[in-house]
């Protein structure tokens, strides 16, 4: 089966349409709706990958660690051109390449296999030290997260780590829509901002605030962007 398609991108418009082809008892709405403004705009603006990219060694790598509900995901990756929107319909089936969480063997552009929660953050970190190994500094890894995840040990470590190790290679979005059991000091930044990195915090569905905060320079810091996504009524 051929997944690309050379036909022309669509816009931001067009993700309502693309979105609504997905249906299904297990879509997880919610989730993928409080991603969409985000993921769009690294797309649209910010990663350096295309479908003619997904395997060139230079290319920046984005990791969905959300992978609940990743509708929005698909959706924009049909929109980005990664594969035909025919695809969509299909989204959860048993022979379908679009699953309930991304599988990076079936799904055109996805880097990782996103299933249990929380992993994505370490998953992040061992790739941008795998660049810097391999002497890859122009590509950049971008990751992106919920506020729950953030409960999980293994992103704290990463968070810990990442900051004294400089990974300026690593870029992390966390879609903060008030969904965490477990409190923190100071909000999600002050954790950030403990561990050294560069932190702002925007609207998440703001664009033009989103692209500023997410090319913002940060030399010898790990970058993190907290999205501010009111939960819907």
């Amino acid at each position: 089966m051929t997944t690309t398609t050379s036909a022309p991108p669509l816009g931001y418009d067009d993700l309502g349409r693309l979105m609504s082809l997905m249906t299904g008892d297990e879509k997880h709405g919610p989730a993928a709706t409080s991603t969409l403004d985000a993921l769009w705009v690294l797309y649209d603006r910010v990663l350096r990958v295309s479908p003619g990219t997904v395997d060139a060694p230079g290319r920046d790598r984005f990791l969905l660690s959300k992978g609940h509900g990743p509708m929005a995901y698909y959706a924009v990756l049909a929109a980005r051109g990664f594969f035909v929107e025919e695809l969509l319909p299909g989204f959860g089936a048993y022979d379908s390449p679009l699953g309930h969480h991304p599988d990076r063997l079936l799904v055109p552009g996805a880097e990782i296999g996103s299933g249990s929660l929380g992993h994505g953050l370490p998953l992040a970190v061992g790739s941008a030290l795998g660049l810097r190994a391999q002497g890859l500094t122009d590509p950049r890894v971008w990751v992106l997260t919920g506020d729950a995840e953030l409960d999980e040990g293994s992103s704290h470590e990463a968070i810990a780590f990442a900051g004294p190790a400089g990974l300026d290679q690593l870029h992390t979005v966390v879609i903060d829509n008030a969904s965490a059991t477990h409190a923190r000091p100071g909000g999600i930044a002050a954790r950030f901002e403990a561990a050294g990195w560069s932190v702002l915090t925007v609207d998440g569905r703001d664009h033009e605030a989103l692209h500023i905060a997410f090319t913002a320079p940060h030399p010898g810091r790990p970058h993190a962007v907290i999205a501010r996504v009111a939960p819907k009524g």
